[in-house]
């Protein structure tokens, strides 16, 4: 008798414990992917759980390839994904919605003797080509207008990521066209450049001024873009001294798009997670209050309606 009601206690509390791991697991949100939305998520998700603290989070950053293989996986509940969704990601069942905006943006060390040309001079898109893809200038006395003899070292990423996949599409190329140094992650690449007094990259706006101060981050500069290609930086193309100058020209539509483009969170399928849905209802709601403190653009109040549209379908 002693023996049955052992058992029946212990089948009893492997009970229990199987309905907590359950509960616990409807009460977490696993995220990974894209460098460029990690901060704004992690944001996110530590306002959210003041509102909501029975959910719990699991975010990585690992780049936006990552964070695509890992949601049509299923590995995680939702991926961050920082360029265009390809056709043979929505072939495979890709549900995806815009939460937010920013842009890539060519970087140089700030030591570079040229720096003070090319705040004056821009680089146009041509130019550009030039030095990423077609590696075909290795000096900057190869461009016109700047007659200081200074290597050039280019760094790109080594990770399937949204950043070089869309500094590469602004080239007209992909990310495997751009030639460099492979470097992992948006810190790892942002640090390569601060490391080489020759170096030059790029960078998610996040990743390249201090939230806080405004101000571009210790050791890195822009390399502005002469978007009109007239061989100097108009005033309408110079908005690089701020963090809140640069959002302004994203917003507005004056820094071009690529490299500015949306940022998305995907999944495989429409979530039907209770605790994903309504924290994907929260960001587009009461969650893009805290997009511009954390550095980032919010979508237009038509965007974001078309984007809740997809949620309630």
């Amino acid at each position: 008798m002693k023996t049955t009601k052992s058992v029946l206690i212990l089948a009893v509390i492997i009970l229990l414990a199987a309905c907590t791991s359950t509960k616990k697991k409807e009460q977490t949100i696993s995220l990974s992917g894209a460098f460029a939305l990690y901060p704004l998520v992690i944001k996110w998700s530590e306002e959210y759980q003041k509102e909501n603290p029975e959910v719990r989070f699991n975010i990585s950053a690992g780049g936006a390839g990552k964070g695509m293989a890992d949601a049509l996986s299923g590995t995680v509940d939702l991926g961050m994904f920082s360029r265009e969704i390809a056709q043979a990601e929505i072939d495979k069942g890709v549900w995806w919605v815009a939460v937010t905006k920013d842009a890539v943006i060519p970087t140089v060390n700030a030591a570079n003797p040229v720096v003070e040309i090319l705040k004056t001079r821009g680089v146009t898109r041509a130019e550009f080509q030039g030095l990423y893809i077609e590696a075909k200038y290795t000096n900057w006395n190869r461009l016109p207008g700047i007659n200081i003899d200074q290597p050039i070292n280019v760094f790109t990423r080594s990770d399937a990521c949204g950043a070089a996949d869309t500094w590469a599409a602004y080239l007209g190329g992909k990310q495997e066209n751009l030639q460099g140094v492979g470097v992992f992650g948006d810190p790892g690449l942002a640090d390569a450049v601060v490391k080489d007094d020759k170096g030059i990259g790029f960078n998610n706006t996040i990743y390249l001024y201090d939230i806080k101060t405004g101000n571009k981050n210790t050791g890195i500069e822009v390399i502005p873009i002469d978007v009109n290609e007239n061989g100097k930086l108009d005033a309408e193309e110079n908005f690089y001294d701020t963090f809140e100058q640069v959002l302004a020209a994203i917003a507005e539509g004056k820094y071009p798009s690529p490299p500015a483009r949306e940022l998305y969170l995907v999944a495989k399928g429409k979530p039907t997670k209770q605790a994903t849905l309504g924290f994907l209802k929260w960001v587009m709601t009461n969650g893009q209050k805290h997009v511009h403190e954390a550095g980032y653009v919010p979508l237009t109040q038509s965007r974001l309606d078309e984007q809740v549209a997809k949620l309630d379908k």
